[in-house]
């Protein structure tokens, strides 16, 4: 019998750990059967981008984030309009709209806006019937020099701010940079009570 106040052994060892192993041996068939997938989208719908439509530029929610910048889920109306573009044709030319998207800075306007522009540029419409040319379709020599776009087309790249390298002089050591800003500090702490000083000292000189 085992001494003292301890846990009476009870191990549980036959645990059958060999029926719940896991493999993953089909790892490279279904790497072969996605890219496969992806050739047939492409052949399917040829001449689009691959990628899917153009998305616009937008900032990040919440103070966290809202630096960052990523792909939204659509145009919103104004800058469809601004590009002049109309709503019901953007869809159909590859461009994604939200209509309940609302711009709140003319920075992000304007730069989804020439992003549009930009695009429309590089665009190249195929007609709808082969060789019955419309208004806004491209010409002949335009479609027999166009291929199909595989990969992230006009990728969304945040800007880095550029700064110059400055040499640091004995001027710069010699500022004593907290002992200034505990200076200011107190300054703008006592601006009331050394104004109402003046005050009465001006009043004390009258009389």
């Amino acid at each position: 019998m085992v001494k003292h106040n301890n846990v009476i052994p009870n191990g549980h060892f036959k645990k059958h750990w060999q029926n719940y192993v896991k493999t993953w041996f089909n790892q490279p068939a279904r790497k072969t059967r996605r890219r496969v997938a992806r050739q047939k989208k492409a052949v399917k719908i040829f001449p689009r981008p691959t990628s899917g439509p153009l998305r616009p530029v937008v900032h990040g929610q919440t103070l966290k984030y809202n630096m960052k910048v990523r792909a939204g889920r659509g145009f919103s109306l104004v800058e469809l309009k601004s590009a002049g573009i109309p709503e019901k044709l953007a869809p159909t030319i590859g461009i994604s709209v939200d209509h309940r998207r609302r711009n709140s800075s003319l920075e992000g306007l304007q730069t989804n806006v020439q992003r549009l522009k930009t695009y429309k540029a590089k665009l190249v419409v195929f007609p709808r019937r082969a060789g019955k040319i419309k208004a806004g379709d491209s010409t002949p020599e335009e479609l027999a020099t166009a291929t199909q776009v595989t990969g992230s087309f006009m990728p969304i790249v945040r800007e880095r701010p550029a700064f110059d390298l400055v040499k640091v002089t004995d001027e710069m050591k010699s500022v004593k940079g907290y002992a200034k800003l505990r200076l200011e500090r107190m300054n703008a702490k006592h601006v009331g009570v050394r104004a109402k000083r003046a005050a009465e000292a001006e009043k004390e000189e009258k009389k």
